[in-house]
């Protein structure tokens, strides 16, 4: 190769190491092998998953965990479909993950080759942008422009997809030029009028409330939303993946709304005249019912994403607009608001809420947390999905920030172990935290494989009930079906596994064993599975006004 020249997959590795990228996690394959050929020589660590799925959530966790662009690289065909799941996953969430997928050389595309599938095609409903290089010299400012669709406006994943061929081509690298993409230009600056106008309004509101969702931690807003909160007194509740937008010990803070969320939390939305809605969708499980939620309510919504306001909801007032730089603007023009009377009454209907009683001997899921909380220190809790991950949000007290990470648009079961890993890769000097359940820590469990080769310190909780919750749940209270799909049986021995695979497994039948091994400080080094022994049948639907929250759902109300 003649001075001055490089090849595509040697110049898609130099731009990621120029854009800052420090790990990969990927699969490789015969399509993309020319880049793990470029990648051998590069200050980028590879991390070898062992299934694309799990490479994609890995990217996801390092991502949530970080604020970062995750990325993950896989071959053509079943490669690619692999990493669907994963993709989605970040998609729904707002995740900035950068999926480089390889591709049958561009000769064959089209005839059926071997490992040939339609990957932009497929990947379009679930990416933020995506799209199939053609043009060796293209593939630094495409890797470049996928980067800044990412991680701008509202964050998502974007896909690359480079024929095999494209990949091995010789060519000159151009000159860098500036980014420019026609019809792209999120708009960041939130209107001034409007602005004044939300003030007026939650300064006129004699029951304001503030509703915070996920967009707080797309725009690590965290500090901005303290300082609001502090000024104007305004009791805050947030949507699952709102969790840790305010410290859980915020006296203000009055938990998580919706379908598996907190009484008071509920009733503060029916009872509110104003909601301050930040960086919420208003997803189904927010709202139960789109038809009656919240009707006579005053709605101002901030978000970045203008397609999100007025979707679900009818909004009084929108604002458009980066989250951290609207709440600097409202914290500047707003005041005090006067509601201590209603920030009473929100207490006192908290006062009387049902709390789960912890077993002295035997363990449940609540206890399981609460425990744990007792001897972790500040944790980054990634959770999987089904009842574990609602006992996980109700228990976990946690401190604002990027502390607790979960699939919660998409609710892919699988997400934990691997996210975690990514997580731990992206933060080594936090105690990185897995809770899953037994049904869903099979579905991606050997990537115990992979954590085990890294030099991170992780543990895996595994509520081991021997059924699929959830599903237990809903066929009970929708169905009241004597048919049980949900039993996973007892054939498993989850310490075995994990020590066939390489980590450490450990046991807890009772509450005395659990907290003995929370006491070993060997659990919090290197990697570690435990299986906690719990109980079938604990739900998680809380009780709105002495009503199964289910039984109004199925009813058709609120």
């Amino acid at each position: 190769m003649k001075k001055g020249r490089t090849y595509g997959a040697k110049a898609l590795v130099k731009t990621l190491e120029k854009l800052g990228v420090e790990v990969i996690f990927g699969y490789p394959g015969g399509a993309n092998l020319p880049i793990y050929e470029a990648l051998a020589s590069s200050s980028i660590k590879h991390v070898l998953a062992r299934h694309e799925q799990g490479a994609s959530h890995m990217a996801d966790g390092y991502a949530r965990a970080t604020g970062k662009v995750g990325v993950c690289l896989a071959t053509s065909g079943p490669g690619a479909t692999n990493l669907v799941t994963g993709i989605a996953t970040a998609y729904m969430d707002s995740v900035p993950v950068l999926a480089i997928t390889g591709q049958v050389p561009s000769f064959n595309i089209g005839t059926d080759a071997f490992q040939e599938v339609d990957t932009t095609g497929i990947t379009i409903p679930v990416t933020k942008h995506n799209l199939l290089v053609q043009n060796v010299r293209e593939i630094p400012s495409r890797v470049e422009e996928a980067f800044h669709i990412c991680s701008t406006g509202r964050k998502g994943p974007v896909l690359i997809d480079i024929p095999k061929d494209v990949l091995k081509q010789d060519f000159s690298m151009p000159e860098p030029k500036e980014i420019v993409l026609e019809g792209y230009k999120p708009n960041t600056d939130s209107h001034p009028g409007q602005i004044k106008r939300a003030v007026k309004l939650l300064e006129q509101s004699r029951r304001p409330l503030i509703i915070a969702g996920g967009g707080i931690a797309s725009s690590d807003s965290y500090k901005e939303l303290k300082h609001f909160v502090e000024k104007t007194g305004i009791p805050l509740i947030y949507t699952f993946m709102g969790k840790t937008a305010l410290s859980d010990s915020h006296p203000l803070n009055f938990g998580m709304c919706g379908y598996h969320g907190k009484v008071v939390a509920n009733q503060a939305i029916d009872q509110s005249d104003v909601i301050l809605a930040l960086g919420a969708r208003f997803s189904n499980r927010h709202t139960i019912n789109l038809e009656t939620y919240p009707g006579h309510k005053k709605i101002i919504h901030v978000d970045i994403d203008p397609a999100e306001i007025g979707k679900n909801v009818e909004t009084l007032l929108p604002i458009v607009g980066d989250l951290k730089s609207t709440l600097h603007k409202l914290t500047d023009h707003i005041h005090q608001t006067a509601n201590e009377d209603w920030v009473s009454r929100l207490r006192d209907i908290d006062s009387r809420a049902l709390v789960t009683p912890v077993p002295e001997k035997e363990l449940n899921q609540p206890a399981v947390m609460r425990i744990m909380q007792e001897y972790l220190e500040n944790p980054l809790v990634i959770t999987d999905v089904g009842r574990h991950q609602m006992f996980a949000a109700h228990e976990f007290k946690l401190e604002a920030g990027r502390n607790f990470l979960s699939s919660g648009g998409l609710g892919t079961m699988g997400f934990a172990l691997p996210a975690a890993i990514g997580a731990a890769m992206a933060c080594p000097d936090r105690q990185v935290v897995a809770v899953a359940g037994d049904g869903s820590f099979v579905m991606n469990c050997q990537e115990m494989i992979t954590a085990a080769e890294l030099d991170i310190n992780m543990i895996c909780f595994v509520m081991n009930d021997q059924r699929l919750g959830m599903i237990v749940q809903l066929q009970d209270e929708f169905y009241k079906s004597g048919f049980d799909i949900s039993n996973l049986g007892s054939h498993t021995d989850y310490v075995k596994m994990a020590e066939s695979m390489g980590v450490a497994g450990h046991r807890a039948v009772t509450a005395e064993e659990l907290h003995s091994l929370m006491k070993d400080k060997s659990l919090y080094q290197g990697v570690h599975i435990v299986e906690c022994i719990v109980p079938p049948g604990e739900n998680t639907y809380p009780m709105v006004n002495g009503e199964s929250l289910l039984d109004i759902v199925e009813e058709g109300g609120r």
